[in-house]
């Protein structure tokens, strides 16, 4: 955009040169090539970049030579319109399944932060989590990548992650890309600020850092993911991440501890952001450094094996200004449903026989994660 407008101003200089008469006219000649061939360079420099964005294969591509992107769009057309007569059977089961999901979670009023945020808890709670078994339901083909499949089958790789968001926010009506590269991706959303920011659901459930990597900026997301960044639009936005939404101010970087402390006494995992009363200082930043890897042999040595820590900072809607993330994770390979101590004794009895065993082999418990 500043090209263009630098080209545009530069056309302004051009005309305006052409209006001067006399003895001014040669040399405005041999300016205005000047300025006519910088005009052409950077035309065609544009050119190739739109024609690089263009050419961004999004819908068709195969993450890890396995996972199809594949396009959504009728369904979240259909949604939009209210005609599902062009659906296919498989295309109008998911869709069902979607409006049902958007019914429950999306309310009058919202903005589209919001219903983002939403649809983002919803698959951060169901998908990938708790909800898988032992058999694989009966889905479409391609159940772990596709939205039809991951809407059933409550399971999902980085692809079913990133096409069934997509889906939502298209059905949404709000404007989101797909990025990725030959080994992962992940979503590219336009929020009301006109600006663009990264979402990976994937990353923050197999991580347990629930809004880690939610709305983030180029730079942050640079930190853990690569891309093609002149393919795609440049995601700078600030004012609708995570960490800026949702902060508490508190007196000092020195009460972080007590305050990690108390979640850890608490047994479950929680994302933090934390501003503070005053700008913190070089010397408060490099407290922090220190602090945040202590903690972490603390958090071991004092029992909390199965915890982890880890920390970002975030940029502030005021320049200059920064916002610490927290994140204590809970590892303990997701939500665990314990079966019904009778079936699982029953079906002990019936295998034991069956294989000609002892059922006390087979075990009491039985867990599925």
């Amino acid at each position: 955009m500043k090209n263009k407008i630098l080209i545009a101003l530069l056309s302004l200089a051009l005309a305006g040169s052409l209006a001067l008469s006399g003895s001014l006219m040669y040399v405005n000649v041999h300016q205005n090539k000047k300025v006519n061939r910088y005009i052409s360079d950077q035309l065609e420099r544009q050119a190739k970049e739109e024609e690089k964005l263009n050419n961004y294969q999004e819908d068709g591509y195969k993450v890890g030579e396995q996972y199809e992107i594949r396009s959504t769009k009728e369904i979240s057309d259909a949604y939009v319109s209210g005609d599902e007569s062009k659906l296919s059977e498989q295309d109008k089961k998911t869709l069902k399944l979607a409006k049902d999901i958007l019914k429950s979670v999306i309310k009058d009023g919202m903005t589209n932060y919001q219903k983002e945020q939403a649809v983002y808890d919803w698959m951060y709670k169901h998908i990938g989590q708790g909800s898988s078994t032992t058999i694989t339901m009966p889905t479409a083909s391609g159940s772990d990548f596709t939205p039809g499949g991951v809407l059933v089958s409550h399971k999902a790789v980085c692809v079913g992650y990133a096409t069934t968001f997509r889906m939502f926010m298209n059905m949404l009506g709000m404007e989101c890309h797909i990025v990725h590269n030959e080994y992962h991706s992940w979503d590219l959303l336009k929020l009301d600020d006109d600006k663009w920011y990264h979402i990976d659901i994937y990353s923050d459930v197999s991580g347990h850092t629930q809004y880690q990597n939610f709305n983030m900026t180029d730079a942050q997301c640079s930190t853990g993911h690569d891309w093609d960044t002149s393919a795609l639009p440049v995601a700078n936005g600030v004012k609708y991440s995570y960490a800026v939404q949702n902060n508490k101010k508190i007196k000092d970087i020195y009460e972080v501890p007590s305050k990690i402390k108390k979640v850890l006494d608490k047994g479950k995992g929680a994302s933090m952001f934390f501003t503070f009363d005053k700008k913190l200082t070089d010397q408060d930043m490099k407290a922090a450094d220190v602090m945040v890897s202590q903690m972490q042999t603390a958090i071991t040595t004092a029992g909390f094996d199965n915890f982890g820590l880890n920390a970002s900072w975030y940029n502030s809607e005021t320049e200059g200004e920064y916002i610490l993330g927290l994140f204590v994770n809970k590892y303990d390979n997701g939500e665990q449903t314990n079966m019904d101590p009778k079936l699982v004794k029953k079906v002990n009895e019936i295998i034991a026989k069956a294989f000609g065993i002892d059922p006390s082999t087979l075990g009491s418990d039985l867990t599925t994660n």
